[in-house]
């Protein structure tokens, strides 16, 4: 490894499994003091096990302000500054069309938008000079999906967020990109798409990616009843969507440790 963030101090949000877990062994494995987060505390002293002593975890639910607070104050405490946030945290909890209930969409919408808002806003006093912040958000916000429209909208909204947030990065010297993967094979989608999950991913994203100009066929959705019937995760994202990255181009100086500018890299699990 390079060791391009020796030294560095990083906060991963959903860092227990999936995407989050993965982009925290890089940088760990890059030399950064790594704090991740999760909401189930047995999942999150396993992640801790797994990263070594650059990591310390942190039980936060980032739809609880308390706990962002609490977070926070602890990284204060220890390392005195954050030098990459990664707003991983994310959930899946979506129904078909006509079975919606105000808890599902006030769940999503908690976690994907208001999360994502305030980690970033109360990161702020501690963001070091050339500090790199990147979102995770999904394909969805610009490919939705018919049967994940709630998530495919708290996607939406907190691709316009980071939109936005882009816009005054300069004036305090911090860049934010949001990274917008396709299908992963993350823990989370396995929960969800089952003995469908490689079907599923591989349909939707084939190796080698898809043939120009050949439209991508429609992903099967066999899996999706299992939504109603699965308990959410909320601090883990498996990003289901419709095929490719949505692209943004970086914003500030620079680009941000595991964002390659582009559709970004994906981390697998």
């Amino acid at each position: 490894m390079s060791g391009m963030l020796r030294d560095k101090v990083a906060v991963i949000t959903g860092g227990s499994s999936g995407i989050g877990l993965a982009t925290a062994h890089r940088f760990a494995r890059e030399g950064a003091r790594v704090f991740v987060t999760g909401r189930d505390l047995a999942r999150l002293e396993a992640a801790v096990g797994e990263l070594g002593p650059a990591a310390t975890g942190v039980r936060c639910d980032v739809s609880v302000l308390a706990d962002l607070d609490a977070l926070y104050a602890r990284v204060r405490e220890e390392a005195g500054r954050i030098d990459v946030l990664v707003a991983n945290a994310g959930v899946v909890a979506d129904a078909v069309r006509g079975d919606h209930t105000e808890e599902n969409v006030d769940l999503t919408l908690a976690v994907n938008v208001k999360g994502p808002l305030f980690t970033v806003q109360k990161a702020l006093p501690l963001l070091a000079q050339d500090a790199s912040v990147v979102v995770v958000g999904s394909s969805n916000s610009a490919r939705p999906n018919a049967e994940l429209e709630i998530y495919s909208a708290s996607k939406a909204a907190l691709s316009n967020l980071v939109h936005n947030w882009a816009r005054r990065s300069g004036e305090r010297r911090f860049r934010v990109n949001v990274l917008s993967p396709g299908p992963t094979r993350t823990p989370a989608l396995l929960r969800v798409a089952g003995e469908d999950a490689d079907r599923f991913a591989e349909a939707v994203v084939p190796l080698g990616g898809w043939p120009t100009p050949r439209r991508s066929p429609r992903p099967p959705f066999s899996w999706l009843p299992a939504l109603r019937r699965s308990s959410p995760e909320p601090n883990s994202s498996p990003t289901a969507a419709t095929p490719g990255p949505e692209r943004h181009r970086p914003t500030g100086s620079g680009r941000a440790p595991g964002h390659d500018g582009g559709g970004g890299r994906r981390y697998h699990r």
